[in-house]
């Protein structure tokens, strides 16, 4: 998991350490950014493998150079340390907010409507699944809204999970109204003083019109107090071009990103955190209800930094 941009932070902070010979033997000259170009470049292809979008790469470098330019060379230049400290400062202010998802829990009205987007194979379905669980395991009932009608598949899919969980699954024909099927849902909890409703929506690319026009209209019927984007983390700056264009037309809350587990890079999580100025919520990490690890900015830190 991460391996990929873990190995490249550590090459750039080795990079960084080798550039302190020649740094302390100009004793008492400043730090110029014609001198740390070269590395400046090591870093862009670095990050660049790493599945690190373009923005997000500008970013760290500006970083980099604020914290390099213009400093005064001393005798034993930790310039390595300088380099990291950096690093983690200008990757966790990527994933700074205030949100927090339990609290959200604890505190939304009833029942608390949450609507998932994104495209076919990111794992949704299979997420909303997780979702339900991670809420009954914290005391609270759920019904789930079977509204990607455009394919049966999806229907049967999610009905399958609501057995496995024994949750209410709301569901119409194929091919049916899927704004309606989120109307009945969330008539049904209030009915029945459910707690949550999570909405499955259709997942055909992100490009189609139609499918756009759908999603804004379930949005508007059951005007969901959270709308959650799920991303494929290996799906790398096509994650990042969905989840935009879901953002544009639907509008996006927050963010959950599959499969981190096959993850060897590590970039897409940074990348889509930037370029959507969204919180991360959660990863998920594998096949089972219980796989779904709640974002933390310190592990993430860690894991790739290292301890």
């Amino acid at each position: 998991m991460f391996r990929g941009l873990k190995e490249k932070l550590g090459f750039i902070r080795k990079k960084a350490q080798s550039m302190d010979e020649e740094f302390t033997s100009g004793l008492g000259k400043k730090i110029t950014e014609e001198k740390i170009e070269d590395f400046l470049w090591d870093i862009e292809i670095a990050l660049m493998e790493a599945d690190v979008a373009v923005d997000v790469i500008e970013k760290i470098k500006g970083d980099l150079k604020r914290a390099l330019v213009g400093k005064k060379v001393k005798l034993r230049a930790d310039l390595g340390k300088i380099v990291e400290d950096t690093l983690k400062n200008s990757i966790g202010d990527i994933f700074r907010t205030d949100f927090d998802f339990d609290s959200f829990v604890e505190n939304s009205p009833r029942p608390t409507v949450i609507m998932f987007l994104g495209v076919n194979g990111t794992g949704k379905t299979t997420v909303i699944a997780k979702i339900a669980k991670y809420l009954m395991d914290k005391n609270h009932t759920v019904v789930l809204a079977a509204a990607d009608t455009f394919r049966a598949g999806a229907i049967e899919q999610l009905d399958v999970h609501g057995k496995n969980l024994g949750v209410k699954v709301i569901k119409h024909q194929a091919g049916g109204d899927p704004a309606a099927v989120a109307y009945d849902a969330i008539k049904h909890a209030k009915a029945k003083r459910k707690d949550f409703v999570l909405i499955d929506t259709a997942g055909r690319m992100q490009t189609n019109r139609n499918l756009m026009e759908e999603m804004k209209k379930i949005k508007r019927v059951a005007k969901p107090h959270l709308t959650i984007f799920v991303g494929d983390s290996l799906a790398g700056n096509d994650a990042i071009e969905q989840a935009k264009i879901f953002d544009r037309e639907v509008g996006v809350d927050a963010i959950i990103l599959t499969k981190i587990d096959a993850d060897a890079k590590g970039g897409a999580a940074i990348s889509i955190a930037y370029e959507l100025k969204k919180p991360i919520i959660f990863f998920g990490n594998g096949q089972n209800y219980e796989d779904l690890m709640k974002f933390d900015v310190n592990w993430f830190l860690k894991r790739v930094f290292g301890d």
